[in-house]
């Protein structure tokens, strides 16, 4: 999947966004792994260092847990489920 992103404004910031729409439409179901570093760094074509920041902002927003060893993943309750 080939994704147009605006040069203009941090791109962390947009792939961020790309990840989260993808959790609210379940895509990434609750419980379901996410993609790491190095698959996201390649859908995006970004460093790695962009896609750490992304799943590092992801984490400390409530969207997704990280287990060491086994990856990251989808919370149990992401913050716009808990909202409703």
């Amino acid at each position: 999947m080939s994704v147009d992103l605006d040069r203009t404004r941090p791109i962390w910031r947009q792939i961020a966004g790309i990840v989260q729409a993808r959790i609210e439409d379940g895509t990434y179901p609750a419980g379901s792994k996410v993609p790491s570093v190095v698959e996201l760094s390649t859908e995006f074509e970004v460093a790695a260092s962009t896609a750490q920041k992304v799943l590092g902002h992801l984490k400390a927003a409530g969207w997704v847990r990280a287990e060491v060893g086994l990856g990251t993943f989808v919370s149990d309750q992401p913050p716009a489920r808990a909202e409703r």
